[in-house]
């Protein structure tokens, strides 16, 4: 039947645009493929292709290829020259590495779906899929994210539901068109501040992780939907603080005088600071107080603050109040703190 199929599509020319193999047992990719210069859809799904054959790096107007549920163990370096191709699907396979400059050539792709396969991490060359709108890698093993996927401007769909993360970089601030992003069932600790500019984000899920407080400013997003259930949030239980106020190292000192009379606009130390990069890095490290919102380094107290999910968002149904981190810089402000932040850790 493969062999009839192929047949009729290699008199065909090239005027096929379309082959059909799917649930066929073929255990090689045929080599003749490469001769329908003008194939536009090669679907090749549930089979037993452990490789691509070289030939198909002929098919420079294949904009759909999917060999889901094959045996594949690499993105294989062919791909590269798929150089009209909008859709690729691996999913199902045994994929563990990506070939060198498998994504060179992958200016058009849209849609990459890596379900359900054995990845541990991703090249760093995934920034090279600059058309990118939906990428899927769910049930994998995924133990980080690479800063280079954070600049992907195009992405509006992220799924890396089911992987072994236990942090999301701060660059995924960068990702503006963002509008679905799915984190569920891994191990993430915390979520980034970063994440609160993403102001097209509608859609987040981060059910069954690890998470206990959300960033400052996260429930200000416009999100439609959120999901975390399954998470160790943090509870409404009051810790007192009994320590009194610190003393701080000069350089701490400094530090508070330098990034407060910057904010301020202090011409003298805005033109003095340039002269001085080891000063710069270590006020990039500055935070802003809750209560005096004045800069600081050195944190005294990480708060919790708990505020009601907005009543547009669809949520969670154990969701009753988002805990926020909140950091305070002294006694004297905790003190001063309103009634509903309370002390969770002396850092």
């Amino acid at each position: 039947m493969t062999e009839r199929l192929l047949i009729r599509a290699l008199s065909g020319g090239k005027n096929t645009k379309i082959i059909t193999l799917n649930d066929k047992k073929i255990k090689m990719m045929p080599s003749t493929l490469g001769k329908l210069l003008g194939l536009k859809t090669l679907d090749l799904r549930n089979n037993l292709i452990p490789k691509v054959c070289p030939e198909i790096s002929t098919l420079t107007q294949l904009t759909t290829l999917n060999l889901g549920n094959n045996i594949l163990e690499e993105v294989p370096e062919e791909m590269k020259y798929l150089t009209s191709l909008k859709k690729l699907h691996l999913f199902g396979n045994r994929i563990c590495r990506f070939a060198s400059g498998a994504f060179d050539g992958l200016q058009n792709l849209i849609l990459l779906n890596l379900n359900n396969n054995q990845l541990t991490c991703l090249p760093q060359e995934v920034s090279r899929l600059k058309s990118l709108t939906y990428m899927s890698i769910n049930h994998n093993q995924l133990t980080n994210i690479p800063r280079e996927l954070c600049f992907l401007k195009n992405l509006s769909e992220l799924q890396l539901n089911y992987n072994q993360l236990t942090c999301i970089p701060e660059e995924i601030k960068f990702l503006m068109k963002l509008q679905k992003l799915f984190l569920a069932r891994n191990s993430i600790l915390v979520l980034p501040k970063g994440l609160c500019d993403l102001k097209k984000l509608r859609i987040l899920d981060i059910a069954g992780n690890l998470i206990q407080i959300f960033p400052s400013g996260f429930q200000d997003m416009k999100l439609r939907e959120f999901y975390c259930e399954g998470n160790p949030l943090f509870l409404m239980r009051p810790v007192i603080a009994a320590q009194q106020e610190n003393i701080w190292s000069l350089q701490e000192i400094a530090s508070r005088f330098i990034m407060n009379q910057l904010a301020e606009n202090n011409n003298f130390l805005m033109h003095a600071i340039d002269w001085y990069p080891e000063a710069r890095n270590i006020i990039s490290r500055g935070k802003n107080c809750a209560i005096c919102g004045k800069f600081f380094i050195t944190v005294w107290l990480e708060c919790v603050q708990f505020v009601p999910p907005p009543k547009n968002w669809k949520i969670s149904r154990n969701l009753q109040l988002i805990p926020l981190r909140i950091l305070i810089c002294s006694y004297r402000c905790f003190t001063h703190r309103d009634p509903n932040l309370f002390g969770i850790a002396q850092v």
